[in-house]
């Protein structure tokens, strides 16, 4: 199984290695999950500006937002994931809980809009929301 992950950072912000091995390990642990065996993608840190203009851009969506994905339709490449560091921090003091979690959901949440995965009906958004959970779990990553 080998699972590539490229860390683009466009911010101050930046993982350290060990943070950076934590979410590989997360996202390889979720593709074998999946059966899948081969696959790449990256994982951009940005602010709000540069999220809302992807957002306007390629959704029409006029406003900020946490995490945007852009799936590929490659076997093995998967695409892009997006995560906005300001709303992550925001949201993590919204929902009482650490930033290292709600980073880690935003990336896991938006990896599996790469494996196709959506929340648009209540019964995607139960097994694509349990999925996720299971991974942070798992992953000792937990509210």
């Amino acid at each position: 199984m080998s699972l590539s992950v490229e860390f683009i950072y466009e911010t101050e912000f930046t993982l350290s290695e060990e943070e950076e091995g934590e979410i590989r390990s997360l996202l390889s642990f979720a593709f074998l999950e999946e059966g899948r065996e081969v696959g790449e993608l990256s994982i951009l840190f940005c602010d709000d500006e540069r999220i809302h203009e992807l957002n306007r851009l390629y959704r029409n969506v006029d406003r900020p937002t946490d995490v945007l994905s852009f799936p590929l339709d490659e076997e093995e490449l998967l695409g892009d994931v997006v995560v906005s560091i300001p709303q992550a921090k925001r949201q993590a003091e919204a929902y009482g809980h650490s930033f290292r979690r709600e980073l880690y959901f935003l990336i896991v949440h938006g990896f599996y809009h790469l494996l196709g995965y959506d929340h648009d009906t209540p019964e995607n958004e139960r097994v694509m929301f349990t999925k996720q959970e299971e991974v942070l779990r798992k992953h000792g990553i937990v509210r």
